[in-house]
């Protein structure tokens, strides 16, 4: 396992890049991607050498992954987005709060996520199908797990597909429909997307 560069090597390496860190270069990431529609790694390293990093496509790869960025479409296309802006934070749900009651399951969540991402659902067995785009499948399903569908016995997501498990068909079916009205709810063009 590679060891992380320290010590004159480390002090090399930030002169190379202007005195820059690659602490700096993420908040730069992160600021970009939240303040701008990034679409692509290259217009991203882009971004960032006219902010003075020296970057490659490689290295912006690695620092995506590294701070879990995640595609998302949006109207102008697909951007990238800072995790914390899907997920609710610490604060508004009580962890690590003692004595603090999370708030109650709300649905809200589930529904604007379903306005941003076109879904298909399919079945086998016990087991539902929902599919998104590309890299969305945990933020959904999180927000399923948030939700007040409560009938699943729990959920499994991969890149764009994720697996919603049930113990028998009775509650697949109610939680079915439960989802299909919080569906319904979205405004007639996000819900009409495809």
């Amino acid at each position: 396992m590679a060891r992380p560069i320290s010590g004159p090597v480390a002090a090399a390496v930030e002169a190379a890049q202007g005195g820059r860190s690659k602490r700096d270069r993420q908040r730069a990431i992160r600021e970009l991607v939240s303040a701008e529609g990034i679409g692509s790694q290259q217009e991203l390293a882009d971004r960032l050498i006219a902010r003075g990093f020296a970057v490659t496509q490689a290295t912006v790869s690695r620092d995506i992954g590294e701070l879990g960025l995640v595609k998302m479409p949006r109207a102008d296309g697909h951007v990238y987005v800072v995790p914390e802006s899907l997920a609710p934070s610490a604060a508004s749900n009580g962890a690590g709060s003692a004595g603090r009651v999370a708030p109650a399951p709300t649905d809200e969540r589930l529904r604007r996520i379903l306005a941003d991402i076109p879904v298909t659902v399919g079945r086998s067995g016990l087991i539902l199908l929902v599919t998104g785009s590309p890299g969305t499948a945990s933020v959904i399903a999180q927000a399923i797990d948030e939700s007040t569908l409560t009938d699943q016995e729990g959920t499994l997501a991969g890149d764009n597909t994720l697996l919603v498990l049930f113990a028998d068909e009775a509650r697949l079916l109610r939680w079915q429909e439960r989802f299909d009205s919080i569906r319904s709810t979205l405004e007639p063009a996000a819900a009409g997307r495809s």
